[in-house]
């Protein structure tokens, strides 16, 4: 989609906050729900609106990474605030804290203004074929926002009505959850289109829908169903739409986004530089994860990788005997030039002048903007890849390998080798049980996804944290899961705030 055209809808955000409390005098500066909703235009709008608060720091801007990357084994913070540096490291006093607080408030947003488009614009005299795309475009971004929710809180509250300031909707289970997003899914795909002309690229497609099914499903190991839901986008019609770009640097630039690699994206853009976090026309749309994660003296270095996923793509040699390429695009360190410190360059200085006596420190580089300037800010126009057709190849392996069909599985995972000039599994490691494939799995997927919030998800799906053994094995390359919790630290807790006025939620266990 144009950059430009989410704000469009800017307007009706006025709309758009349930938390505050309910006035008597209205402002006559904005338009009331009952005089809004009346054309196409004002459909449209209403849905650019839910993709605009993928912007706002709770949204995709910054802190979803966090929770993701950070959380995982394959990274940590570092960062001078103590109370961002615990949060990573399951060290959690303040239930009300930034990095959980904004998550769970901004994806609330964007399910109370799915919610108005789903309520209201089925009443707008429209054409149908656009209307059915527009609620189809809610329901999946609902979806989306409640697969964030649910992937990291488990229980929470289901509202799918608009809200009033006085709503205090029920307890709901994990599960319910599930079904909810599940049912969203299933009835966005029928009326999304498959693809979009390039002034509408970003929006929800039938490919994203059928995608973001799929992994729903995994989370819940539903592996028949997961594989129906990924069949329309590797083996059926979708297929004809999706496939791997030459070059993996390609999929974290400005230079080619929403490429064949792209299920689906958000559209982030520097316009509006300097702009606010609030809802207003001239709020900023810029990716903040570069000056977040970039590296110390450019960006915060509030995020950073553990070595280990450094070693662990060493580990990989081209046909021709070379580096995995995907190293230099995944991490930022001293040897990324393998002559080393002295001529591997840092956002234009080597790395040895910039960190003299550096102790082994790796940075994400992914969504970096070193390749192309010497310097980092909020205002990052490059687009997050929240799911890539790679992504969608090894889950595709893995639930093949989960229904006992182990040798059908090496393909997909060889489509993604051969890309990065590696040997195909199936002659170096051919006939792996069921038990080794996915061992096999787990590496493939490090290498190929370390650093795109996929990380966190695949320890939850494997069991990786319901086992102290296993946790206590993770903690062997990530330090901070000796603070780990088996039965509390898989899920967050419900802020505060939240539990003190609504007294039918239910806290986690264990906080």
């Amino acid at each position: 989609m144009n950059k430009l055209t989410y704000y469009t809808g800017l307007l009706l955000l006025m709309l758009s906050t349930a938390c505050t409390e309910k006035l008597e005098v209205e402002n006559p500066n904005t338009p009331a729900v009952d005089q809004f909703w009346q054309t196409a235009e004002d459909a449209k709008a209403g849905v650019n609106a839910i993709y605009g608060n993928f912007y706002r720091i709770g949204g995709y801007a910054r802190w979803i990474h966090f929770n993701y990357d950070l959380r995982s084994d394959e990274g940590y913070s570092g960062s001078p605030w103590l109370e961002l540096q615990n949060w990573q490291k399951f060290l959690v006093v303040n239930y009300n804290f930034d990095c959980g607080m904004h998550v769970w408030l901004h994806h609330y947003q964007g399910i109370y203004r799915a919610n108005q488009v789903l309520a209201y614009v089925p009443e707008i005299a429209m054409d149908e074929t656009l209307k059915k795309q527009y609620l189809a475009e809610a329901k999946f971004l609902r979806a989306l926002y409640y697969f964030n929710l649910t992937s990291l809180w488990g229980n929470v509250p289901l509202q799918l009505t608009p809200s009033e300031p006085t709503d205090l909707p029920p307890y709901a289970t994990q599960a319910e959850d599930w079904a909810q997003i599940e049912k969203d899914l299933a009835e966005a795909i029928p009326d999304l289109p498959p693809q979009y002309s390039d002034n509408e690229k970003g929006r929800a497609t039938k490919g994203a829908a059928y995608a973001l099914l799929g992994k729903v499903y995994m989370q819940q190991r539903k592996f028949d169903q997961a594989q129906a839901a990924f069949d329309w986008l590797v083996t059926g019609e979708g297929s004809s739409y999706y496939g791997l770009m030459d070059n993996y640097q390609d999929n974290f630039t400005h230079l080619h986004e929403n490429n064949r690699e792209s299920v689906f994206e958000i559209q982030f853009s520097s316009v509006n530089e300097g702009g606010p976090d609030v809802d207003a026309p001239n709020s900023a749309s810029g990716n903040q994860r570069s000056q977040f994660f970039g590296p110390r003296g450019v960006g915060w270095s509030d995020g950073q990788c553990r070595r280990w996923v450094v070693d662990t793509l060493l580990a990989e040699k081209t046909v021709d005997g070379q580096r995995d390429p995907r190293l230099a695009v995944s991490c930022l360190w001293d040897s990324l030039d393998p002559r080393g410190p002295e001529y591997t360059m840092v956002y234009g200085q080597p790395f040895a002048t910039r960190y003299p006596g550096n102790n082994g420190e790796v940075w994400f580089r992914k969504y970096l903007d070193d390749y192309w300037r010497d310097f980092s800010n909020y205002y990052s126009p490059i687009n997050f890849r929240v799911i890539r057709y790679a992504d969608v190849l090894l889950m595709y392996a893995e639930c093949l390998n989960e229904l006992g069909q182990t040798a059908a599985a090496y393909p997909y995972v060889d489509q993604v080798r051969e890309r990065a000039h590696l040997a195909k599994l199936s002659d170096i490691k051919p006939g792996l049980d069921k038990a080794a494939f996915l061992q096999q799995l787990k590496h493939e997927r490090v290498c190929e996804l370390s650093g795109e919030g996929t990380r966190w998800n695949d320890l939850v799906r494997w069991g990786d944290l319901d086992d102290a053994g296993k946790v206590s094995a993770i903690a062997q390359r990530d330090p901070d899961f000796e603070n780990f919790q088996v039965g509390k630290h898989k899920l967050l807790p419900i802020p505060q705030s939240e539990m003190d006025i609504n007294p039918h939620l239910e806290q986690n266990p264990n906080w």
